[in-house]
């Protein structure tokens, strides 16, 4: 009876190394023993490359590629692959020109991966280029549309996206749709998003495209669709998923409903820090600071850490409520017990509920501590003091803050509308009007505000 012949010493460690790129170290020096990185075959050195990659090594994954004495277009996508996974874009773009310069022609996986690279850094010219060259080599497939749909909504230019979407000639898949969905939901086109939804059959849809129609549905308030795709999560199974159940949460409290919002966080299997922390914004947002803080308390109980942002919601809802002490002792409890920086933001709130509560002087206090402690002022800080200044019709110290601002960031529109405010509040209208006028003069351009509301 004859035996099957044993596999070979490199090809049992090379399958090891698909499944434990830790090993990758120690695999290379095997590897090289055994003469198999210096074969004119790349496999052994390739697959050592992915380790490497995989094992969050990089800068190993490069050195062993200029290594290599032979290189083929697989070896060349491994190592753009690592490289734009790990964030050297400028890196891949050099590589992608070395793969160029070598002879070897882009493959459609080489020129996705490089999509990628363009999407992450915003670089919408090469991106451009590289569909270009996708398009004189006819390779159109779903996977190239979806990274193309996924640059140019990257970079803002949803109308090209939409157009690669509706001339894709191959069939559409669940990714290119979420591409698409999720582009516009991030670029504000709330519009386009309720379309395309409407467009495809519910049982298209799977946790990524329910999660993006909730993200809609909070941004516009739109209850009556919200409510639509809670009900395709429970049909589907989705409403065990702990990101969907997380956006249903957000969806219902910023729909004004937070009896809605806790029934679904109370069902769930399988709560984390953002699901907590997003209940926990949910009361404060509707005025229920007591429940919020409760909730803090059974989410310490429950073990699970907080975070940065589970502590702004904490303080905005003291804020709302005016819990001043109670927000100062949070904020104590987050240097103290769990070694969190407070960043401008949890300070913004202190000034913003010390202001609201009519201590303006401690929140002049703690604003000019803060201005003096750090090198440079933050937006957010001198905002929620102006804001302080102006609720306390406080005009001395609010013409400090303004002059800062104006010295910090004079470019910026918003800041020339916030003091023209705080001047019309205070009765100033002249400097009111001079504020307003100085964005004229010097062609600042603000944003206009916009609301979206749905309306059946």
């Amino acid at each position: 009876m004859c035996r099957a012949p044993r596999p070979s010493p490199v090809s049992t460690l090379l399958r090891l190394l698909s499944s434990h790129p830790s090993l990758s170290t120690a695999a290379h020096a095997a590897l090289l023993k055994s003469s198999a990185l210096a074969s004119s075959i790349p496999i052994p050195a390739t697959a050592l490359l992915t380790a490497y990659a995989n094992a969050g090594l990089p800068g190993a994954a490069s050195r062993l590629f200029g290594e290599m004495p032979a290189r083929d277009a697989v070896a060349w996508n491994a190592l753009l692959a690592c490289l734009v996974r790990h964030a050297r874009h400028a890196a891949a773009a050099a590589a992608f020109r070395g793969m160029s310069a070598s002879g070897l022609p882009p493959t459609a996986a080489t020129l996705c991966t490089m999509l990628k690279a363009c999407a992450a850094s915003r670089a919408a010219r090469p991106g451009r280029q590289l569909h270009a060259r996708s398009v004189a080599a006819c390779r159109a497939d779903v996977i190239m549309e979806t990274a193309l749909v996924d640059l140019y909504m990257s970079c803002g230019l949803v109308e090209e996206a939409m157009r690669v979407f509706v001339l894709t000639k191959c069939p559409k898949d669940a990714a290119l749709h979420n591409a698409v969905l999720s582009g516009c939901v991030e670029n504000g086109w709330f519009g386009e998003a309720f379309s395309l939804l409407r467009s495809v059959r519910w049982t298209e849809l799977n946790g990524i495209s329910l999660t993006c129609a909730l993200t809609a549905c909070s941004a516009t308030a739109n209850l009556a669709y919200g409510m639509q795709v809670h009900c395709r999560a429970l049909r589907g199974g989705f409403d065990s998923d702990t990101i969907t159940c997380n956006a249903l949460i957000d969806m219902y409290a910023k729909c004004g409903r937070a009896m809605a919002a806790w029934i679904v966080f109370d069902r769930m299997a399988g709560k984390n820090v953002v699901s907590w922390s997003s209940m926990i914004d949910a009361y404060g947002r509707h005025g229920h600071a007591a429940d919020a803080l409760d909730l803090f308390k059974l989410m310490e109980k429950a073990m699970v850490l907080p975070n940065a942002i589970t502590f702004l919601a904490v303080l905005s809802a003291c804020g709302r409520s005016g819990l001043v002490d109670e927000g100062q002792s949070m904020l104590h409890l987050m240097k103290s017990k769990y070694g969190i920086d407070p960043q401008p933001e949890h300070y913004a709130c202190l000034i913003d509920m010390l202001g609201r509560t009519g201590q303006i002087d401690e929140a002049w206090d703690l604003y000019c501590s803060l201005t003096a402690r750090r090198n440079k002022s933050y937006g957010a800080i001198c905002v929620a003091m102006l804001n302080a200044c102006r609720a306390n019709m406080d005009v001395v110290r609010g013409q400090k803050v303004a002059a800062h601002m104006l010295e910090v960031d004079p470019q910026n529109p918003g800041v020339h509308v916030l003091i023209s405010n705080f001047h019309a509040a205070i009765k100033q209208w002249s400097e009111s009007d001079e504020s307003r006028r100085v964005i004229v003069d010097k062609g600042l351009r603000k944003e206009a505000g916009s609301s979206y509301v749905s309306v059946s």
